[in-house]
């Protein structure tokens, strides 16, 4: 699989895309008004405590407070806050734990009134960007993530992911950090650190540790009335996506901004030397989503409808924790085929284009699907095992239920961030209201055209559309008439209409025969 990272910036946001094969799997965006990301780290205050709730309000400097619930404080609180005291007023000087004495665990089943007093000071880690009108999640149970590992302070457990399957690997690992990560931390031993040697390892625990060791020194510079303080940063979206998601399969970075070409350089450099060629800084004048059919499949992929191949398409609908898709099979007749066959290939193409759309729209919470009805239950099993492997390549946790017999899947999908949403209709250039995207349009005409082609009994096809849609198709070399002649091995002749409203279009026989 060919994987390519395209950065687009501009003067408030920066903009990433991730392809896959030349399709669309991410999109993310990076605004410099944006100071509450996943993974950042504040010094602050405890502000209401509801034992009612068992949770805390924190001021973190959003315009709500975060949200901080008992479950989400560690069971090394006690050691935590000891630890913040003594680095604050300067008794602790020595940041790598080594000879820190921890306090007891705090009693997973306790009140928080017990252990967090209303002004209390506290280290407190963003796991939930602000959402609707809700203000950030909030953990104390800090972790700084590396490219490989995970490090955990005031622990000292070792644990493998689980998407590490071989045991031997699994143990090998486990053995090996034991014997290098530094004490008072604990290890979390991440998926892609599967097969590396020590020295890869290493590099990447020390990496983490001096991310630690920095924010303890800004904690110490900390003012007593100076609160919220950011002391540690999550690594900017570019530097993330690439430290989660980078592999072997990366053949392309490209970044149309000089700062940020040479930042990824030089995180590259760090995490992966041999691949530091791959980075290039985009020059040309055309538009850098342009020219790699970004804005295209943006236009195609972020509509309350989705088109898929073979006619096929999804119907998204939202709410704001319930998100439900329709699968529906469209005019699509295949005689080859009985009812149940064209079911399950329906369902199977849609699968991998709700896993796209999951991630691509990065939608959370509980997700609904309505697949098409089938009657086999092994059917319904493949269908199962096909949507399981399509999502595992998604790193956000998530859970899949079986199909029903209703032909309904649930999804449950962790939500940390608001949702990605793109406008995609446009005003109507014929009157009022709007239309969808034209891009789309070509897209819908394609799809009919395919179906129209495949069936096989149609010698002569006329497309019949508004003069602006026949001038697009009909623009440029290779025009997309002329595509469609490569593909097809067929002419297909356009026909301006003047009297078709813009939306419109036709297939008919070279008699004026609408086509179905």
């Amino acid at each position: 699989m060919k994987t390519e990272l395209i950065i687009r910036s501009n003067s408030s946001d920066i903009d990433f895309a991730l392809l896959k094969d030349g399709k669309l799997t991410a999109l993310n965006t990076e605004s410099n008004e944006n100071k509450f990301s996943v993974g950042d780290i504040f010094i602050a205050k405890i502000g209401k405590v509801l034992s009612g709730l068992n949770a805390s309000f924190v001021n973190v400097g959003y315009a709500k407070d975060g949200f901080l619930h008992y479950h989400d404080l560690g069971a090394q609180l006690l050691s935590l806050n000891k630890f913040i005291k003594g680095v604050s007023t300067g008794k602790i000087k020595d940041y790598t734990l080594k000879n820190f004495k921890l306090e007891n665990d705090i009693d997973k089943n306790g009140s928080i009134a017990d252990v967090l007093k209303s002004g209390q000071k506290t280290l407190v880690q963003i796991v939930k960007e602000p959402i609707s009108t809700k203000g950030p999640r909030l953990s104390s149970e800090i972790s700084i993530a590396g490219r490989f590992m995970v490090l955990v302070p005031f622990s000292n457990r070792v644990s493998v992911s689980q998407k590490i399957i071989n045991i031997e690997e699994k143990e090998r690992l486990k053995r090996l950090i034991t014997s290098i990560k530094p004490k008072g931390f604990g290890v979390i031993i991440r998926t892609v650190a599967e097969n590396k040697k020590v020295a890869e390892l290493d590099k990447d625990i020390q990496n983490s540790l001096d991310r630690w060791i920095v924010m303890c020194k800004k904690i110490r510079s900390i003012k007593a009335d100076q609160t919220p303080v950011k002391v540690l940063s999550e690594l900017n979206r570019a530097s993330s996506i690439l430290r989660d998601v980078f592999n072997d399969s990366f053949t392309n970075i490209v970044a149309n901004d000089e700062t940020l070409f040479l930042e990824i350089k030089e995180y590259l450099q760090e995490i992966a030397p041999t691949k530091e060629g791959i980075v290039s800084l985009y020059k040309s004048q055309v538009p850098i989503f342009e020219k790699f059919g970004i804005e295209r499949q943006i236009k195609t992929s972020f509509g309350k409808t989705v088109s898929m191949s073979k006619g096929a398409y999804l119907v998204i609908e939202h709410t704001e924790a319930l998100h439900v898709i329709d699968v529906n099979s469209g005019n699509r007749s295949n005689k080859t085929s009985s009812q149940e066959d064209t079911a399950l290939e329906v369902n199977l193409i849609a699968a991998s284009e709700i896993a796209r759309q999951l991630q691509l729209r990065d939608m959370g919470g509980i997700i609904v699907v309505d697949f098409i009805d089938m009657q086999t239950a092994e059917n319904r099993q493949k269908l199962f095992e096909h949507l399981k492997a399509e999502m595992a390549f998604d790193k956000t946790k998530h859970k899949i239920l079986p199909p029903s017999k209703f032909g309904l899947v649930q999804i449950t999908r962790q939500r940390v961030r608001p949702e990605m949403v793109i406008k995609t209709s446009e005003p109507n250039p014929s009157g009022n209201g709007e239309v969808e995207a034209p891009i789309v349009l070509i897209n819908t005409i394609s799809a009919e055209l395919d179906k129209l082609i495949h069936n096989k009994k149609y010698k002569k096809i006329v497309l019949n559309t508004h003069p602006f849609i026949a001038a697009y198709l009909t623009k440029g070399l290779p025009s997309i008439q002329q595509k469609w002649f490569t593909k097809y091995k067929k002419w297909i002749k356009i026909l301006p209409r003047d009297a078709y409203q813009y939306l419109r279009f036709d297939f008919t026989d070279n008699k004026g025969k609408i086509l179905k």
